[in-house]
């Protein structure tokens, strides 16, 4: 690739609202939006991003086959190596249609998912999904239902907004709201399904964010509310419960942020946009056993995040990826608009969540300091390791979180 080409490449890794996974200590970057000339631009679908966190280093790759073109406010999850692609909204309209790809394939190539049996959910945008047993679990989010579809859901699973006569495809749509819909996609026997629910269950909500800990999916955010409320669904039973909020307080009630398992009972979250408007910079634990928040002091107060990603990886690390460092809402008496801003990051920000182990913490020394090291007498295994190591920590400028 000649230099010029590169460079427009390159400048395309910064983005916001796309979806990441983290397989072999690789991150993978696919999709979001950047803003040129002061518009909203879609990132090319037909190639996906893979950082080293080993080394630092970027590679794109292309992606052949039918491919989800345009689209924002779709929800990615991963199994394994197979990314799915579910929702969001395009050109068209709000989506419905699934598609997936798997990145360990030599040559990537998008299917969409089609002969699904069971009811598909109604299109949707800025939903929620967790993945558990082969099973993609969606949650909540902002979309259209036929007149037909709204009478038949209960008015608290469904917060009308608007109506409006609107044809997707051969369809006709007319009401458009939130909801707080559970439906299971079963990649296995590609079998939609709606479990019953019982239990205090979340408010129709979107922009909000999930993690999953064992059998129990776990909501937080997406409501106009001063303090973060978090909810628990019961994977086994679909049973929800609601965390009361303790005499310790809770963060600040937000949308957009990000919510990460990296533990056996403790969720991190990072960031989001505040009920202010402005974009959060705080990091928290939340402790589900014990019931209680505590926040993190980390050196990334300058990095705000909003509509960034945020994958576990090795060691207990959380790996933050793009987002908007300051996005601006709009707010007048007839509506809430975002105005496009310049402000997307392509930096990946890595928090430490646990003590290190000695290996690692050796490891990150000698890759800090490896002027100060004969590196050339290690194995040619470990010398390859640290090397890449040193170039890592060189390239992102890591520092330890307190």
């Amino acid at each position: 690739m000649d230099p010029a080409r590169r460079e427009a490449a390159v400048n395309r890794l910064a983005r916001s609202s796309h979806t990441a996974f983290i397989l072999s200590n690789t991150l993978y970057v696919w999709g979001g939006y950047q803003v040129v000339a002061g518009q909203d631009v879609m990132l090319p679908s037909t190639e996906i991003w893979l950082c080293d966190l080993d080394s630092g280093k970027w590679e794109c790759k292309e992606i052949t086959g039918e491919s989800p073109t345009g689209l924002s406010g779709f929800c990615g999850s991963n199994i394994n190596s197979t990314l799915y692609i579910f929702g969001g909204c395009d050109s068209d309209g709000y989506s419905n249609q699934m598609f997936r790809m798997d990145v360990a394939q030599p040559c990537c190539s998008w299917t969409r998912v089609t002969d699904t049996k069971g009811v598909t959910p109604s299109p949707r945008e800025n939903h929620s999904c967790w993945v558990h047993r082969g099973r993609l679990i969606y949650f909540g989010g902002y979309g259209c239902k036929t007149v037909v579809e709204a009478q038949n859901t209960s008015s608290s699973s469904f917060i009308m907004e608007d109506m409006s006569w609107a044809m997707i495809g051969n369809t006709l749509f007319r009401c458009w709201g939130w909801n707080n819909e559970v439906c299971v996609f079963d990649t296995q026997s590609f079998k939609w399904s709606a479990p019953e629910t019982r239990g205090p269950a979340p408010s129709p909500r979107g922009c909000h964010a999930s993690s999953i800990l064992g059998n129990k999916g776990y909501i937080t955010g997406g409501v106009e509310m001063a303090e973060l409320e978090i909810f628990c669904l019961d994977l086994e039973t679909w049973t929800w419960s609601r965390f009361d909020i303790l005499p310790t307080g809770a963060p600040l009630g937000r949308f957009m942020h990000t919510m990460t398992s990296v533990s056996d009972q403790t969720l991190f979250i990072y960031g989001g946009l505040g009920m202010d408007g402005n974009t959060l910079n705080d990091a928290w634990l939340f402790n589900t056993l014990k019931r209680e928040w505590i926040e993190v002091k980390h050196p990334y107060k300058d990095k705000p995040r909003v509509c960034h990603t945020a994958c576990l990886g090795s060691d207990g690390d959380v790996v933050v990826f793009g987002g908007n460092s300051n996005l601006c809402i709009l707010v007048d008496t007839v509506s809430v608009m975002r105005a496009p801003r310049q402000d997307h990051c392509r930096d990946v920000i890595i928090f430490q969540t646990q003590p290190y182990s000695l290996w690692r913490l050796c490891e990150d020394f000698i890759g800090r300091n490896s002027e100060l090291f004969k590196l050339d007498l290690l194995p040619l295994k470990l010398h390859k390791k640290i090397s890449k190591r040193a170039a890592c920590l060189s390239a992102m400028k890591q520092k330890p979180t307190a």
